[in-house]
């Protein structure tokens, strides 16, 4: 689905009309009508009214997460080094207050270091 796509599918899901949505969104009916028409896509500016109206993230929109039925998440692409592999390694060996524990510690050192920058 295209972002106008998704922007009238949302417009019917939420039981508006595109009059009712314009006037929310402080768009004019000519330019949703542009959008549907010409196959004119919203301009940058007004993305966060639109989110706003139809009670969706800006990811959301762009991206059709939790709205398209096909979005597939994206893979996330890193690369990890043999030493990233064992801290992983044990970190999955640990127990759950262990792991608890741990990430008090990691907290502490960044806060730490943070008051030594100062």
């Amino acid at each position: 689905m295209t972002i106008t796509e998704r922007i009238f599918f949302l417009i019917k899901e939420r039981g508006l009309s595109q009059n009712a949505f314009g006037k929310a969104a402080g768009i004019a009916s000519s330019t949703i009508s542009d959008w549907k028409t010409k196959g004119h896509t919203p301009s940058a500016d007004k993305i966060m009214d639109i989110c706003r109206v139809l009670d969706v993230t800006p990811e959301q929109l762009l991206t059709g997460k939790d709205i398209d039925e096909d979005y597939i998440e994206p893979a996330i692409d890193y690369v990890a080094k043999k030493q990233d592999e064992e801290l992983l390694v044990e970190i999955h060996s640990l127990k759950k207050e262990q792991v608890k524990r741990l990430k008090a510690y990691l907290k502490a050192l960044r806060q730490l270091e943070e008051l030594e920058d100062i």
